[in-house]
């Protein structure tokens, strides 16, 4: 599953050079921020509606955009997908209360 996701973070760094013209991710990144967070919020809202109306098909597709929008984000603010699943490897077999417990306030 990583490689999709290390691939994928690979190819959002190299468009960072692409004209915004040729390419979506490079439009995004000329946005800025506000307009990739604007975009997440988006693919946030079409995941829930999709998984309220339980059709599994749409439910992928739409966390995939979800995901793919977050990737984005990650790339413009100098992080990688590695970065997160090294946080989800971290907080594995730990439980959810323990681990809200153990963040600094």
């Amino acid at each position: 599953m990583s490689d999709v996701l290390n691939r994928l973070s690979e190819l959002l760094e190299q468009r960072k050079s692409a004209d915004p013209s040729s390419s979506y991710v490079a439009k995004l990144y000329a946005k800025g921020l506000d307009s990739i967070l604007k975009k997440i919020g988006e693919e946030a809202t079409e995941t829930v509606i999709a998984a309220k109306g339980g059709n599994a098909e749409e439910i992928i597709y739409e966390t995939a955009d979800l995901w793919f929008h977050t990737l984005v984000l990650l790339s413009h603010v100098g992080l990688s997908a590695q970065d997160v699943l090294n946080e989800l490897a971290r907080r594995e077999g730990l439980s959810g209360i323990a681990e809200k417990a153990g963040r600094a306030e």
